[in-house]
């Protein structure tokens, strides 16, 4: 590949993006790619695992502030902490593509850590929910920021895609961890341990995010060439970031409203993050409510999800390895872009509603707790890992320039829906029944199962009218 110089002519300052570079990340050592995505999966699971601690201290919570067990205010610590993480993607990756991804990743790591800690020492629920949202706000910026990490160092599509996939699997397990941790903790030495915890497990690992390099290329050569000039360029570097800002904002919100392919993926990735947040709040319905589990008991029940993300993990990996291979032999269907992701989601898609079903069905007390926590539990990790994968990594593939903007909206819808749905699932649970209440969201969700199918069916029309497809 030869050397490429782009000019930005609104600042006049010529940037330099060829992998050629010696500088570029591109070419760092394994083991310093290994360090950086390694730093990448530490700030995605400790973000996420922080979204659902306070999941397992819901009656220590009520019990020490006063609020009546069955009050939508106990709701409020990991909803806030989700509003968060509607706000974080719209600037945190821009702001990395201006000032760079080191100073954006551990920053936010640190602050974190600092609100997290404040959560724990708070005197106040009111002072409890102001901690958790700007938490969430910090905690939200690996899942806008990554995917550029894991870009600038990995030019090669699979191994890209190899560690996407793995920061989604790590970024999949951190919320169902903090009910295994939370459940145990709060029985047993209170609700501020369950947030002690998360600051122990973060500090332990923010010498390692610490020592995290700058990645982003446009940056390293901005900051050098600022050095060799004295900072000469100073003003035109003020004006590119205001540039950049402004376009960056607008971008996500025009694609919504113009862009069917991202409105309806969003959509339903909506829909599947929303179903996982609100098992949060169902589950202490089901197994304390019918069978009497102990809420450290109940922790256990999110263990069979966890080892569904896991097996989705593999699917994708022997997925890639098969697609790949049919490439390579010349196989027609192969080079059909959607076909490359979209068939995980036809997979999993199915299985959501499924796994709703089974446990709607099987959820009394004449029937084993087991059967109802394990078979759908399974069942439902896969399907959410598989259709999330597809889905994502779908939207990287269509927008390919516009991938961050395409993201930050769907982050941002997803996580809207996330905030907004487990209010609703204590009195859907209890004026329906967890049966019926588990027939609705099965039903919603084998209508949203059609939308990866639609897109291979009328791909030719939507590539057409997209004004951003790459």
């Amino acid at each position: 590949m030869s050397s490429e110089e782009k000019v930005d002519t609104s600042t006049g300052l010529s940037r330099v993006r060829t992998i050629d570079n010696p500088r570029h990340p591109s070419h760092f050592s394994t083991i310093r790619k290994t360090h950086i995505v390694l730093v990448g999966l530490i700030c995605v699971f400790n973000g996420n695992l922080g979204s659902s601690l306070p999941s397992g201290a819901v009656e220590s919570l009520a019990t020490y502030f006063n609020i009546p067990s069955t009050s939508t205010l106990l709701v409020l610590p990991n909803s806030l902490y989700l509003v968060g993480y509607t706000v974080s993607p719209l600037f945190m990756g821009p702001f990395s593509e201006t000032f760079g991804r080191r100073p954006i990743m551990v920053g936010s790591f640190m602050f974190y850590m600092l609100f997290t800690l404040c959560c724990a020492v708070s005197p106040t629920f009111t002072g409890l929910l102001i901690c958790r949202l700007l938490a969430g706000v910090s905690a939200a910026v690996p899942n806008a920021v990554n995917s550029g990490l894991y870009g600038d160092i990995f030019t090669d599509p699979r191994r890209r895609g190899q560690a996407i996939a793995t920061f989604m699997l790590f970024g999949a397990q951190g919320p169902l961890t903090g009910p295994l941790i939370s459940g145990y903790v709060a029985v047993n030495l209170g609700w501020r341990w369950v947030f002690w915890v998360g600051v122990i497990i973060a500090g332990a690992m923010s010498p390692i995010v610490m020592l995290l390099p700058e990645t982003y290329f446009p940056v390293l050569e901005e900051k050098l060439r600022e050095r060799e000039s004295d900072g000469e360029r100073a003003d035109g570097r003020v004006a590119l970031i205001m540039h950049r800002v402004s376009d960056s904002l607008k971008r996500p919100f025009l694609m919504m409203i113009k862009e069917p392919l991202l409105s309806l993926t969003s959509l339903y990735l909506a829909l599947v993050y929303a179903l996982q947040y609100m098992f949060f709040q169902a589950y202490p319905i089901i197994f304390r409510g019918i069978y009497g589990l102990q809420i450290d008991e109940i922790g256990l029940s999110y263990i069979p999800i966890m080892f569904g993300v896991v097996v989705a993990f593999f699917i994708f990996s022997w997925f890639s390895w098969y697609h790949e291979k049919a490439l390579i032999e010349g196989k027609p269907w192969a080079s059909v872009p959607e076909l490359r992701r979209l068939p995980l989601a036809w997979l999993g898609g199915p299985l959501l509603p499924v796994a709703l079903l089974i446990q709607g069905f099987t959820a009394r007390e004449s029937i084993h707790p087991a059967v109802s926590m394990v078979v759908p539990g399974v069942l439902f990790g896969i399907g959410y890992s598989t259709v999330f994968l597809a889905m994502i990594i779908y939207l990287a593939d269509v927008y390919k320039k516009y991938a961050a903007s395409a993201q930050a909206a769907s982050s941002t819808t997803r996580s809207l829906l996330a905030v907004c749905l487990p209010f609703a699932a204590p009195s859907m649970y209890g004026n329906l029944g967890v049966k019926w209440a588990s027939v609705v969201f099965a039903v919603i969700s084998a209508l949203m199962a059609l939308i990866p199918f639609a897109f291979v069916m009328f791909r030719k029309h939507l590539q057409a009218r997209s004004a951003f497809a790459g």
